[in-house]
């Protein structure tokens, strides 16, 4: 069930804000998940070909314990600059990793591919500098308790098969008692709803009418679960983070960001393609208490599963359509409020 107290937002965690930037003629943006101190994450690639940026000091044997943001941006590896922004406002704020008298934040990040999209992006032909940069800045210092779905930040350009893709979020309290929430950037190389209909793959997990409602349809036909693909391969990627205010290691993030990317296989048709970067970061801010033993961390894991399906959901059904020739419809264009 929801929460009345709860926004149904990753920011229902602890510790967590979102901020958002966007260059609107350029049809691409920026996501960053600003954490309020440092922080515990790991992540789960089952992508064929992600874009990432200081991902592999998250895996468990590595040195570094904490981190201080999370990115996810649109533009391709152009996009990865983005983190430059992101670190220089948390230098600002004397955040990062002391080394002597320095710190230096540490701020993870993937992308997705948005470059085909309509907008005028001059500088993927060369000679221009990239915006990301500056949309981390803005992005960090936008950082809030409340954001934009849809059409926002690194979801501005997002598309599917067959619909407009963006930004999506979602919470939940779990049995044992602490708080976790996803985030996503949803951009698929497939769909996030049934056939040619307004039903969502993710309707099993949906709470209330959080996307629309419309639960499954009457019958699945054989054309309803025929694979169909968006674009060209490598014009795609869905990007996440889970979070939670859980206590875990480095290793049971992991643990959580590989059981949340269920949610990615359960909410798109298909998930994890060859040609595809689909990531999942996993953060525990560690305010809400340890899980009691396996099959507590277990509870939390098939909670982050549903939650990403939820929010993966949300973003399609709150995107509006970008204001270009051929630019793939909203979902209330073609279904409705």
């Amino acid at each position: 069930m929801l929460f009345v107290s709860m926004r149904n937002l990753i920011t229902d965690v602890r510790g967590v804000l979102v901020g958002q930037a966007h260059d609107t003629e350029a049809a691409t943006g920026v996501t960053v998940a600003l954490f309020e101190r440092p922080t515990v994450a790991s992540i789960a690639v089952l992508g064929g070909a992600p874009g990432t940026r200081d991902t592999a000091l998250l895996e468990p044997e590595m040195t570094v314990e904490h981190i201080d943001a999370i990115v996810l941006s649109g533009g391709s590896a152009w996009g990865l600059s983005a983190a430059d922004g992101v670190m220089a406002w948390l230098a600002g704020q004397g955040r990062g990793f002391p080394i002597g008298p320095l710190r230096v934040p540490i701020v993870p990040q993937a992308i997705l591919f948005d470059l085909l999209n309509g907008g005028d992006k001059p500088w993927a032909k060369g000679g221009m500098e990239p915006p990301y940069r500056k949309l981390g800045a803005l992005a960090a210092e936008a950082a809030a308790a409340d954001f934009a779905l849809g059409t926002a930040g690194a979801g501005f350009g997002a598309t599917t098969l067959n619909l407009k893709g963006g930004i999506g979020s979602a919470s939940a309290r779990a049995a044992t008692g602490q708080v976790v929430g996803a985030l996503v950037a949803v951009n698929a190389v497939g769909t996030a709803t049934i056939g040619d209909g307004p039903h969502f793959w993710a309707a099993p997990y949906e709470q209330g009418n959080e996307f629309g409602g419309r639960g499954w349809p009457a019958t699945l036909a054989p054309d309803d679960l025929a694979l169909r693909f968006k674009g060209g391969t490598g014009q795609n990627t869905t990007i996440a983070l889970i979070a939670t205010d859980a206590v875990l290691t480095k290793a049971q993030c992991k643990r959580l960001a590989l059981a949340a990317h269920d949610g990615l296989a359960r909410s798109l048709r298909p998930a994890h393609g060859a040609l595809d970067g689909d990531v999942v970061f996993a953060a525990a801010t560690g305010l809400g208490g340890a899980p009691s033993d396996a099959f507590a961390l277990t509870e939390l894991c098939a909670t982050a599963a549903d939650v990403l399906a939820r929010a993966v959901a949300r973003g399609v059904h709150a995107a509006t359509a970008l204001p270009f020739q051929a630019a793939k419809p909203a979902w209330r264009d073609r279904f409705g409020g």
